[in-house]
C-alpha cells in the first residue's frame, strides 16, 4: 500500500467529512508512513443493493465516500459515487422495483462525484420514492446527497449534520529536517507546486485554498436549500454549520423529516410506496414557528 500517495491525496483535495475522522485518518496514514504498528481501521464497505419484500431496492451508503474505488477505499473501506450511481440508474429504470431507500452510516467523504450524484438522486423525484435513513450516522458529504431524496428518516440513536467542508495542509518541512532530509522543488509556473508538503504554505496559497473551500461550502448549502425545500439563509441559521444533530434536533431543524428505524420504513412502503408528504410545507411551517 502506498500510503505517501494517501497522504498526497489527503493534502491535495477538499473534503466533506467530520473532522475527528479526517483526524483519525491522518494518525493511522502518519504511523503508517513512520514504519510503526497500528490497529487496522475498520473497513466498512458498501456492497451491492438488495430487493426486500414488495420489491423495495436498498443501497447501502457506509464508510467513506469518494468518487471512485481507490487506495483510500482499501484502507477505509467506503462507497464509491460512481458506483453507487450505477446502482442507482438501474433501480431508477427497473419497473419491478417499486422504491428505493438509501441505507447510510457514513462520515462523508471527498466532495469529487458528490454535487453529480446528489443531482442525480435530486433529478428522480415523480418517478419512484426515494428515502434515505440515518442508520446511524449521515454526516458531510453523506448528508449532501441524501438530503437529494423524497424523504429523509433516522433511527432513534442516529446523527446528522457536519455541513461544512475542509482541507488540509501538511507541513513536513521541519520533520524532514530534524531527519536530515531536504527535498528541493524545482517548478515552471508561479503557483505550480503551491501547498506542496515540503514547504511551509505561504499566504497566497492558503488564500487560494479558502477560497476553493468557500466555493465547495457555498455548493453544498446551495444544494441542500434546494433539495429541502428551504432558503441558503435557513440551512446556514438552523443546520449546525458544521456541528451534527441528534434526532430530535434534527427533526426540530427539518434536516430530517422523521425518526424511524431502517425496518420501519420498510414497513411503511410495503406492499405500496406509501404517498410522502409535501415536505416543503412542512418545512415552512417550522421556520414559521
Amino acid at each position: 500500500m502506498d500510503y505517501h500517495n494517501i497522504a498526497h491525496f489527503f493534502g491535495s483535495s477538499i473534503w466533506g467529512i467530520m473532522p475527528e475522522k479526517m483526524d483519525a485518518m491522518l494518525d493511522f496514514i502518519n504511523i503508517k508512513l513512520s514504519g510503526g504498528d497500528s490497529v487496522e481501521m475498520e473497513a466498512k464497505k458498501a456492497t451491492s443493493f438488495r430487493v426486500s419484500k414488495g420489491n423495495i431496492a436498498v443501497i447501502p451508503l457506509y464508510g467513506i465516500v469518494s468518487q471512485r474505488m481507490n487506495m483510500l477505499t482499501q484502507v477505509s473501506g467506503g462507497t464509491s459515487t460512481e458506483v453507487f450511481g450505477g446502482y442507482f440508474d438501474n433501480l431508477m429504470a427497473d419497473n419491478s422495483v417499486s422504491a428505493i431507500v438509501i441505507d447510510v452510516d457514513s462520515p462523508g467523504g471527498n466532495v469529487f462525484g458528490v454535487s453529480e450524484l446528489a443531482d442525480k438522486i435530486y433529478a428522480s423525484r415523480g418517478q419512484k420514492p426515494v428515502i434515505a435513513v440515518a442508520n446511524s450516522l449521515m454526516a458531510s458529504a453523506a448528508y449532501w446527497i441524501a438530503s437529494a431524496a423524497d424523504e429523509i428518516v433516522i433511527t432513534p440513536g442516529g446523527e446528522v449534520g457536519s455541513i461544512g467542508v475542509m482541507a488540509v495542509h501538511k507541513d513536513m518541512s521541519e520533520a524532514a529536517a530534524k531527519d536530515g532530509v531536504k527535498h528541493t522543488i524545482i517548478r515552471a509556473g508561479k503557483y505550480k507546486a503551491e501547498g506542496n508538503p515540503y514547504e511551509p504554505i505561504g499566504d497566497e496559497a492558503k488564500d487560494f485554498i479558502q477560497q476553493q473551500v468557500d466555493s465547495r461550502y457555498d455548493d453544498f448549502v446551495g444544494a441542500v436549500a434546494r433539495y429541502r425545500g428551504v432558503t441558503v439563509q435557513h440551512v446556514n441559521q438552523h443546520f449546525g454549520q458544521g456541528r451534527v444533530f441528534d434526532a430530535a434536533m434534527a427533526v426540530d431543524a427539518g434536516m430530517v423529516d422523521r425518526v424511524g428505524t431502517l425496518q420501519q420504513v420498510l414497513i411503511d412502503i410495503r406492499p405500496n410506496p406509501r404517498k410522502l408528504n409535501n415536505r416543503k410545507a412542512i418545512l415552512n411551517e417550522r421556520i414559521r414557528r
